[in-house]
């Protein structure tokens, strides 16, 4: 099948991709460097990093408060980047206007990524904290009525797997 000839405009606009493998470190270090201080990004209430305890081990989580309340419906949001890319960091202001226009607490996950970490291992973090987050032991105060999952490219298709693994 040939490109639209517009396609192939455009593709050939593009960079040549780099010799050899892909360095998944030297990839997440690039983009960590173009983060904006945090003193500049969305104020919230509160942003607290904790660390969820759950059956898959711990997971550093990044929790967004957008007022002062004494329940909170919960948002657990899962970061995208391919499965390999992507972190509380770089998902950062994902997560906090997340919290500003829903009024939800929001739970980032930072579960752990390919090719360091294999499948199922950053799933099996995802559903982990989503069944963390609705326990009684995580202290986020949830009011027992909202709990949403979301994501971002690949944490999109975590988000749908972790909401069909909980309907199972």
């Amino acid at each position: 099948m040939t490109l639209h000839p517009e396609i192939a405009k455009f593709l050939a606009t593009l960079p040549a991709p780099p010799e050899g493998p892909l360095d998944p470190v030297a990839m997440r270090a690039a983009d960590e460097a173009h983060l904006p201080p945090v003193e500049e990004r969305l104020p919230l209430h509160s942003v607290e990093d904790v660390t969820a305890r759950t059956d898959a081990g711990e997971v550093p989580v990044r929790v967004y408060t957008p007022a002062e309340a004494d329940a909170y419906g919960l948002l657990v949001y899962f970061h995208g980047g391919a499965f390999f890319l992507g972190s509380l960091e770089t998902h950062d202001h994902v997560a906090r206007s997340l919290a500003k226009e829903t009024g939800l607490r929001v739970v980032s996950v930072g579960y752990r990524l390919a090719p360091e970490a294999a499948f199922p291992a950053g799933l099996d973090d995802c559903y982990a904290v989503v069944r963390w987050a609705a326990g009684e032991d995580s202290g986020l105060d949830w009011d027992g009525a909202t709990l949403a999952v979301a994501g971002d490219s690949s944490g999109g298709t975590f988000a749908a797997a972790v909401a069909a693994r909980a309907h199972d």
